[in-house]
């Protein structure tokens, strides 16, 4: 891959992580650590958390701080970055359902604030704004294509409304590009999974984890024959990295994710066997989960040609592989707050 300019004149890479203490972003740093660089995060730890991130480390600088606030503050202070990675949102399907005011307005107003603040520097630097699988909306194509078209429901169902800000947030960086050459990649994520994923906000995987572990019931939503492809994170973020660090990627839209798709049944069935648990499968309807009238889209897949033809992009990490990781996760913060108590 072609390396940022900072590095090819012998300078060290500055790379400006936005919501970098969050599960997605927390091994993105690691990444960017490992790689050498000097890396800035700010994060206002409305769902990240600072423990995520290395707690001593003589390359990372943490803010905690509101990121739009920090953008007009103290963004101008900071220096030149060759490399911005936009992860901060807001997250979660029982969040978005909970507040959507807070995420139409934290996922585009941010987005703004950063392509905006990346656009004032020069050189540029390149940046990524991750977005999501949710943009396709309730589209039946399968598998999902980057130019297909989306298809949402009306705008009095609020589920729909995250998927609405982050295509807003991917008009936003395609139109930087194009009107300033700034270099901006777009990258939709397909269900990435793996350790520091927690089960708060309604993500599946590690709910069903943490049921497993306590003998507990695995509660499915609806039918259980919704169908998704779960990527592990450290496939993710190198996928992230790779996006980035290829010149060519800037002004496109990339599906990042597994294209190995599993019933959610059988992944709860995957969990308690991988984990030797005696937990049962309970089915609970989508409207005791997220109230009356939700809607769910029955599968969810991406097309990879692009991402394979652009980077090479290949998930190495098997299913069984992460749920261990996540247990393991889940099993050392447990251990952890033992040992504190």
């Amino acid at each position: 891959m072609d390396e940022s300019a900072g590095i090819r004149s012998g300078r060290r890479r500055r790379v400006l992580v936005t919501g970098g203490a969050g599960f997605v972003g927390s091994h993105l740093v690691e990444r960017l650590l490992a790689r050498g660089d000097s890396v800035f995060v700010v994060d206002d730890l409305s769902t990240g958390r600072r423990g995520n991130l290395p707690a001593a480390h003589d390359d990372i600088a943490f803010a905690e701080a509101d990121l739009k606030d920090w953008l007009g503050a103290d963004g101008a202070s900071a220096g030149l970055f060759h490399e911005i990675y936009h992860l901060a949102a807001a997250v979660g399907v029982e969040l978005v359902v909970a507040d959507p005011v807070r995420t139409i307005e934290t996922n585009t107003e941010q987005t703004s604030a950063v392509l905006h603040f990346a656009a004032g520097m020069h050189p540029a630097p390149r940046v990524l704004v991750a977005s999501s699988s949710e943009v396709y909306g309730k589209s039946e194509r399968t598998p999902f294509g980057e130019d297909d078209d989306v298809v949402y429901g009306p705008t009095t169902a609020s589920r729909w409304s995250y998927a609405c800000s982050k295509a807003l947030d991917e008009f936003l960086a395609l139109a930087h590009h194009e009107k300033s050459g700034l270099p901006v990649v777009v990258a939709r994520l397909f269900n990435t999974v793996g350790p520091r994923q927690i089960g708060r906000y309604g993500m599946v995987l590690p709910r069903f984890v943490a049921a497993a572990r306590a003998g507990e019931p695995l509660r499915v939503y609806g039918d259980g024959r919704q169908v998704r492809c779960f990527c592990d994170v450290r496939d993710v973020v190198r996928g992230l990295v790779d996006l980035v660090g290829t010149p060519a990627c800037a002004g496109q839209i990339f599906n990042v994710g597994s294209d190995r798709p599993i019933s959610i049944e059988d992944l709860a069935r995957a969990v308690i066997d991988e984990l030797g648990s005696p937990s049962a499968i309970v089915h609970v309807p989508y409207d005791e989960a997220y109230g009356p009238g939700f809607e769910d889209l029955r599968r969810r897949e991406p097309d990879l040609s692009r991402i394979r033809g652009a980077i090479g992009f290949e998930p190495s990490f098997g299913l069984r592989e992460t749920i261990r990781a996540v247990a393991d996760a889940l099993a050392d913060v447990a251990g952890g707050a033992e040992a504190a108590s």
